[in-house]
């Protein structure tokens, strides 16, 4: 099976997207099939021995759409080619290939403010005095750079049709009798034929203006499926047609000033909503962004060479400067430095990185210089993982999003059903002109268009994946993620999730009255520098002052000793002091050791000094994790393979409500289950290692601190750090996402409710009454509310 994602350009309305989708998927070979309109292309998983590419953008050329090249991710290390587009079925030439942006072909942000960067293309002709060119042209690839997105081109698109029809839109209100009279003009600027002037102007702004969605209203008519683009086209062939027939001889008033400035408010309301939904989609653009153009290269001779990122290899050795980015994922050989990675994993303080430390592409180098051994390139490397996973996440369709679709599929016919019989109430009823009956339809049918209803909840879900990846936060599963606002329960392995899963220093006792604890602590880090048992690290580490070691010496099983200053150091277990037979008579030891901590002791000179307490440290977020979780009504549960005394200590450290003693990692998934069985929402928090079977059985499944390793199958959500806040900001994010699409279908379907009344003449008797142009603004307005409320998600950090 192979998977290509499909760019395709004029897809205007979310609403008739489904129909290509049930298309694609019932062709035989195809697996699935996923149309995204924020990010303006088509994701599709086939059979690669039974179709190819133009097998594709065939059928979605059949729908309607124009089919531009597959994005294809120029991956460092596999450089590829110029590729030629085949065009689809009876067009002539396609637009070249719009690649998704990847951390190793950095792209600049799409710019709508140069029409003369727009090149032409069926249904979007190319600006005046500028030839549209053949795909296959070397021009061609230049002028489509600087629309790197389906958004980039139509926002362009809207921008040029709306300044155009703008222009003609001013003799047409100037030479509009109804405006003439309003302004106290009456026959002023009349003149002969002034009727078949005002038609040309006129019919210039219907064919040019609402030419997109006149080919939209043919699109759906074929698809059987009416959206947006159906009540916009109706409306505006309604007053065209009525309108023209007047200027011919019929009798009536003629709606010309109507239908320029009902076409002019929804070109520049979908070029508005473009830019936004551009806005919300270009967060891939912004995470390659982030890597470097070049790297210095170190030679076999010593040398340095300044190389394209698609030279670099794995082993390859490479020299970062202070302040520049890192250009590849690897591990430092050589120097110290301090790495800022907020951008790549939200952590917001730059990370020390010495010798053996692992470094991710496109992090900043700080103060010093560092000697980077290359490690991950091209689709291995971090970001590009990174960039498929928020891919993914914004493919993947909401349940939200199915509700939304089927009720502005029911709204569209709503609106044609509104706008039918409010001309035949009108028209049969109230006894009044044909000319007032067209105006109420057309008005009814233009204000509930549900545009902003389709809307509502893609950009939300393309503003909250990014913000999310942004953050460290990285979503497989989008089902899961919605899930976590639902959460009832989270229950956290203890190693390396809720503790650093290393021992650390936290009592010392003194057992003796000639020794101080700065020199008991002296001595034991003296001794236990020159051992790599993981107790003897923790105690080395926990002292700066180190002395000089005479005579060192490991006492299998029983610890390690050696000469300081002269006096013989020994760090031991209490095993050994059982076999000397030194008596320990300190009450203070057995409650440590009842808590679960490893306590050694420190002989000087054969004398028992002082003893050193150590547990597996106990992340300094936990607590406020845990406490935060618990403000948001979810119980906290621990994991672990541990005894009960050490299980029970850690867990009142961060204030846990339940935990689970000794159990094996393979009954790991059998806890949750059980917990599961309460009736209550799970997630699972762990390392993605031995946690599998368990994140996979859980409702929410959490990866904590993969680090660059963001490929852990089995989890729904992956956090870059291992920080437990990020579990509270997974839900938080959750919460807030739901709210802001509830916020928008609430205002997408509301505002219909008033608007439709409105706009048929309910409040006509008391002197209400909405005119198209009005409508129009009313229905641009409220796509652009949903826009912009999607958007204001960013505030949540």
């Amino acid at each position: 099976m192979k998977t290509s994602v499909i760019e395709v350009h004029t897809m205007l309305a979310v609403l008739n997207l489904d129909e290509v989708e049930k298309r694609l998927c019932d062709v035989p070979g195809v697996e699935s099939a996923t149309v995204n309109f924020a990010a303006g292309n088509a994701t599709v998983r086939y059979d690669e021995t039974r179709l190819e590419v133009a097998d594709i953008k065939a059928i979605v050329h059949q729908r309607g759409h124009e089919p531009a090249g597959e994005s294809v991710p120029e991956i460092e290390g596999e450089h590829q080619p110029a590729r030629k587009v085949a065009a689809a079925p009876d067009e002539k030439a396609a637009p070249p290939p719009t690649p998704t942006p990847t951390p190793e072909a950095p792209k600049a942000a799409p710019d709508a403010s140069k029409d003369g960067d727009h090149a032409g293309h069926e249904g979007h002709p190319a600006p005046s005095g500028q030839p549209a060119e053949p795909a296959t042209s070397p021009a061609a690839a230049p002028e489509h750079k600087n629309h790197q997105s389906h958004h980039g081109h139509m926002a362009a698109d809207f921008r040029q049709r709306f300044w155009i029809s703008l222009v003609l839109t001013l003799p047409i209100l100037a030479l509009s009798p109804l405006l003439q009279t309003l302004v106290g003009l009456r026959e002023a600027v009349r003149f002969p034929g002034d009727l078949y002037v005002l038609f040309g102007f006129s019919s210039a702004v219907f064919w040019y203006g609402g030419w997109p969605f006149l080919k939209g209203l043919i699109t759906e008519l074929k698809a059987l499926k009416p959206g947006m683009m159906t009540l916009v086209a109706v409306a505006i062939s309604t007053a065209y047609l009525y309108s023209s027939a007047v200027v011919f001889g019929l009798a009536g008033k003629v709606f010309f000033w109507e239908l320029a400035t009902l076409v002019d408010i929804m070109l520049v309301g979908h070029w508005i909503e473009m830019k936004s939904v551009m806005g919300a989609s270009k967060a891939l653009e912004e995470l390659a962004k982030l890597m470097p153009s070049d790297a210095h290269k170190l030679m076999p001779d010593g040398s340095v060479k300044d190389v394209p990122l698609n030279e670099l290899s794995v082993d390859d050795k490479v020299l970062v400067k202070p302040g520049e980015k890192v250009p590849a994922d690897g591990t430092v050989v050589k120097g110290e430095s301090s790495v800022n990675e907020a951008m790549l994993t939200g952590e917001s303080t730059p990370v020390t990185k010495k010798s053996g430390g692992k470094v991710i592409g496109g992090a900043i180098n700080g103060e010093g210089s560092l000697t980077i051994e290359v490690k991950g390139t091209g689709k291995d490397s971090f970001l590009s993982q990174v960039i498929d996973l928020v891919k993914q996440a914004q493919e993947s369709k909401s349940k939200t999003q199915n509700l939304a679709d089927t009720a502005a599929m029911w709204l569209t016919l709503i609106a044609l059903v509104s706008g039918a019989g409010t001309f035949l109430v009108w028209l049969l009823f109230m006894d009044t002109e044909l000319a007032f009956a067209i105006e109420r339809a057309v008005t009814v049918m233009v204000i509930t268009c549900p545009h902003a209803l389709g809307l509502a909840v893609p950009l939300v879900v393309a503003v909250s994946t990014a913000l999310a990846a942004s953050n460290g936060l990285l979503i497989r599963n989008r089902g899961a993620f919605e899930g976590a606002r639902k959460l009832q329960a989270v229950i956290f392995d203890k190693t390396g999730t809720l503790t650093e899963g290393r021992f650390g220093v936290t009592d010392t006792l003194l057992l003796a009255q000639d020794i101080d604890e700065e020199t008991l602590r002296k001595y034991a880090a003296s001794v236990d520098a020159n051992s790599e048992h993981p107790i003897a690290k923790a105690i080395a580490d926990a002292s700066d002052a180190k002395l000089a070691v005479k005579d060192f010496k490991s006492i299998p099983g029983k610890g390690v000793e050696g000469k300081v200053d002269g006096r013989e150091i020994k760090v031991v277990s209490p095993g050994y002091l059982r076999e000397q037979n030194i008596e320990l008579a300190d009450e203070r030891i057995e409650p440590l050791q009842a808590q679960g901590k490893t306590v050694v002791f420190i002989l000087v000179d054969g004398k028992l000094k002082g003893a050193i307490a150590l547990a597996d440290i106990v992340r300094p977020e936990a607590k406020k994790a845990i406490e935060a979780l618990r403000a948001l009504d979810i119980r906290c549960m621990m994991l672990t393979g541990d005894n009960q005394a050490t299980a029970k200590w850690v867990a009142d450290q961060v204030g846990l409500d339940e935990f689970f003693a000794e159990v094996l990692p393979q009954d790991k998934a059998a806890k949750v289950k059980e917990v599961q069985a309460r009736g209550v929402l799970v997630a699972m928090t762990g390392d993605g290692v031995n946690d599998a079977p368990a994140l996979a059985q859980a409702d929410v499944g959490i990866a904590i601190g993969a680090g660059s390793d963001v490929a852990v199958e089995t989890a729904d959500i992956i956090l870059v750090r291992s920080n437990p806040l990020d579990v509270v900001a997974i839900v938080e994010l959750s919460r807030a996402t739901y709210r802001k699409m509830i916020q928008n279908l609430f205002w997408a379907t509301g505002y219909n409710v008033i608007a439709i009344p409105l706009a048929a003449g309910a409040l006509y008797a008391w002197g209400v009454l909405l005119s198209p142009a009005l409508g129009a603004a009313l229905m641009a307005a409220s796509t652009v509310i949903v826009a912009v409320n999607a958007r204001l998600l960013r505030l949540n950090k």
